[in-house]
């Protein structure tokens, strides 16, 4: 997706996401070794929390396209000052893409009514959290004037397309968890490190822009 064709190619988008998706194998290119486990990442029969997030592409004030992506306050319990897209826990009787636009409104004011939503991404399963997250595409055709929740969002991300999409932004290191040492692919942006399951269904997103 390019700055002169942003409109005309979310049409295109939105066909690759009704076609069969990059899945596994595009998610598991960002996932540490011990992530790489197809069983595991299936959401199918698992007893977990359903959770939604939005991926928001837009153009920026000079036309190339973006994606808004969240970071949350340091102080939080969980996954405190990681990267996230915007999103978060499915309320009773509520649709999964409902879901993904209500969270938006609430963490960075996105209006519900203003988002095209292009389709889904490949569901994946989170088992620290016990979450099943439903990754939605969505799009604006103007730059969306957004605002954190403080108690939710430290700061939102503006993040051009070319600069996911660059092959030195995809980075791996040597971290310790769980009390091993562990080989972790992340994406590096505006000084941030976004890894786990954010930089699994980035990795899917990117995947389909590969295959344009």
């Amino acid at each position: 997706m390019t700055a002169a064709c942003f409109t005309d190619c979310l049409a295109d988008l939105r066909h690759r996401l009704a076609r069969p998706l990059p899945g596994r194998a595009a998610q598991f290119r960002m996932a540490p070794r011990y992530r790489q486990d197809a069983a595991l990442a299936d959401v199918r029969g698992k007893p977990c929390r359903e959770a939604a997030v939005l991926a928001l592409l837009h153009p920026m004030a000079d036309g190339v396209p973006a994606l808004v992506l969240t970071v949350r306050p340091p102080d939080l319990r969980h996954h405190g000052g990681q990267v996230a897209f915007p999103g978060g826990r499915r309320e009773p009787g509520e649709s999964l893409e409902a879901t993904a636009l209500r969270e938006a409104h609430e963490e960075i004011g996105l209006p519900p009514e203003q988002v095209e939503l292009l389709g889904a991404l490949t569901p994946l399963y989170i088992p620290p959290s016990n979450f099943c997250v439903y990754p939605f595409v969505g799009a604006m055709a103007v730059p969306p004037v957004l605002y954190p929740a403080d108690e939710e969002v430290a700061e939102i991300l503006h993040v051009p397309l070319p600069l996911l999409q660059a092959a030195d932004t995809r980075r791996v290191e040597s971290w310790r968890l769980h009390g091993r040492e562990v080989e972790v692919p992340f994406f590096a942006l505006a000084g941030h490190k976004v890894w786990g399951a954010t930089a699994m269904m980035l990795s899917e997103l990117l995947a389909l822009f590969e295959a344009a």
